[in-house]
């Protein structure tokens, strides 16, 4: 006759197995992180803004990772009154770098060869600070502050306006 462990003695048997199932858990999740900052890169120099979420540092070209402004052609509606919304985006994001030193750490980049990256003014996370700002929407990334930016009706939410990715969809460039 076979007698199988109950109770007690077969928790102590299984948690050696959920021990070592916690433990290559977190190594894992702690190895992508660790991938990631290795394959970090910290960029700095001359500024040129293109548009409300790229710009050129040194002549590297340069996407704001998880966000997307409007594009700098495209026009938002406040009320029956047409507005730039993308030229306003443009000048938002020069306004917030200013004459400070920028710093942006990219992980990658995205499928137009751009590097995507993160950038920062001293203490101030730019990315963060488009979106909150309502110049730019979340994009993957920062939607507390999209959802901040939406209540208090600041920038592109205190007007019509179509979101940048659709309005891309119907403006492909030529």
């Amino acid at each position: 006759m076979t007698y199988y462990a109950s109770g007690p003695r077969r928790l102590r048997r299984g948690l050696p197995g959920l021990l070592a199932l916690a433990i290559t858990a977190a190594l894992f999740a702690m190895g992508r992180e660790a991938v990631k900052a290795w394959r970090a890169e910290t960029l700095t120099g001359r500024v040129t803004v293109v548009d409300g979420d790229s710009l050129r540092l040194d002549g590297q070209e340069i996407r704001l990772e998880g966000i997307d402004a409007p594009e700098y052609r495209q026009t938002c509606w406040k009320g029956d009154r047409e507005e730039p919304c993308g030229k306003q985006a443009r000048s938002a994001l020069v306004q917030l770098i200013g004459a400070g030193a920028l710093v942006c750490v990219s992980h990658g980049v995205d499928r137009y060869g751009r590097k995507l990256a993160v950038c920062r003014v001293g203490d101030v996370d730019v990315n963060r600070a488009m979106v909150l700002d309502g110049q730019a929407v979340a994009y993957g990334a920062y939607e507390s502050e999209e959802a901040d930016a939406h209540r208090a009706g600041r920038g592109v939410w205190a007007s019509r306006f179509e979101r940048p990715a659709d309005w891309r969809a119907r403006h492909p460039r030529p």
